[in-house]
């Protein structure tokens, strides 16, 4: 992204917070960013919230808490993708030469159970019973089964990991490791998903402050590289044709996943095999399972094999998800990306603790969600 930093970090925990408002979540963010990166918030020229259900002009309404201001505070929606699309939008205004510093701020309070069908699908699916996420995530993890021998192992194995990946997380929501046999044991919710094999909505923040390279220059700490942030959306969404259409798995197009991780690989110029760490979408562990072969760690139909050779866990050659993942963090959609990042950039500091991966110096967090809306962003010390 043409020397654009990461100076500073920040996150409150994800779960669900009744007594806090969704301005008081944002704020501790953005003030631990701010803090991390050691600047204050008259020092930003320009701020960026990621959300999907807050109300209008939400930015402003968490950042005047920290003092009023003319900057420019732009609100960002892009369903799951928008705190990546924020990334975005913020490297890109650093790269124009505009400004040198920016705060993007990601915060959700979402209402349980599943989102609102209206927000996402036409009328039309919604009365055909084509409004349910997990419907497709089954319906893709069945089709991956049937074309390649996937099993309900494989897919509760990513669970598995990862719940044991969050106890070691102190801001992920559900912090307990669960055996193979509980996961394969806990209610369905759409076969073949089950209940601790899928993220739960919920309320959180994460916080990134970005800037050129002459304020990381003038920063007292070593910052990282964003060397790339690549927002891409797919040719044929489920969102918008009936499933028939939209799941094959023999369509002569590329995902979102592989076109935006293309792209990002091209302006690197790494590929998956210099990646030391992944924060991928699990917005149900099949989902992870389908992002290794979109993201290229294997060949299409060998993500259960991955799984199996332990490739993934923390130790293994390409870890993915040691923050326990989308399904032990949960998903405040619009804080969802930024804490990848904010993980990541815990990793590549070496401030991770029992979930450090060693030696950790590249990371790649990817993101997708309604409308094919996928980012990919690769981040190094």
């Amino acid at each position: 992204m043409d020397d654009i930093y990461i100076l500073g970090v920040g996150m409150h925990a994800f779960g669900r917070f009744a007594h806090k408002s969704y301005q008081e979540i944002g704020a501790f963010a953005a003030l631990a960013a701010l803090n991390d990166a050691g600047l204050n918030w008259n020092q930003m020229q320009m701020a960026y919230l990621a959300r999907m259900f807050l109300p209008a002009t939400s930015g402003a309404r968490i950042l005047r808490q920290l003092g009023s201001t003319t900057i420019p505070i732009c609100d960002v929606e892009a369903a799951c993708a928008s705190g990546g699309v924020a990334l975005r939008q913020a490297a890109l205004a650093i790269r124009s030469g505009e400004i040198d510093l920016a705060l993007v701020i990601g915060v959700e309070k979402m209402p349980p159970g599943f989102m609102d069908p209206s927000a996402i699908y036409e009328p039309w699916q919604i009365e055909m019973g084509l409004c349910a996420g997990p419907a497709y995530w089954a319906m893709r993890a069945r089709e991956h089964m049937h074309a390649y021998g996937t099993t309900e192992k494989h897919i509760a194995q990513v669970a598995v990991k990862n719940h044991r990946n969050s106890v070691y997380n102190p801001l992920a929501m559900y912090r307990r490791a669960y055996s193979l046999e509980e996961i394969l044991a806990s209610r369905m919710v759409c076969d073949p998903i089950r209940l601790l094999e899928i993220c739960s909505p919920n309320e959180g923040a994460a916080a990134i402050v970005l800037g050129s390279r002459r304020a990381a220059d003038r920063s007292g700490r070593k910052p990282v590289a964003l060397l790339a942030c690549e927002h891409r959306i797919a040719a044929y969404s489920a969102d918008f044709r009936g499933p028939v259409h939209s799941l094959s798995l023999n369509l002569d197009h590329q995902t979102p996943t592989q076109s935006a991780a293309a792209a990002a690989y091209a302006r690197t110029g790494l590929g998956p095999s210099d990646i030391d760490c992944f924060e991928v979408q699990d917005t149900d562990a099949f989902c992870e399972i389908e992002a290794y072969e979109e993201l290229g760690l294997c060949p299409p139909g060998e993500g259960g094999a991955l799984v199996d050779q332990g490739v993934t866990e923390i130790n293994g050659a390409m870890p993915v998800n040691m923050s326990g993942g989308l399904i032990s963090k949960g998903e405040p959609v619009g804080a969802s990306h930024l804490g990848q990042v904010v993980e990541l950039v815990a990793q590549l500091r070496g401030e991770a603790g029992r979930r450090q991966v060693e030696g950790a110096r590249v990371g790649l967090a990817h993101v997708l969600g309604a409308g094919g809306n996928c980012v990919v962003s690769i981040v190094r010390r």
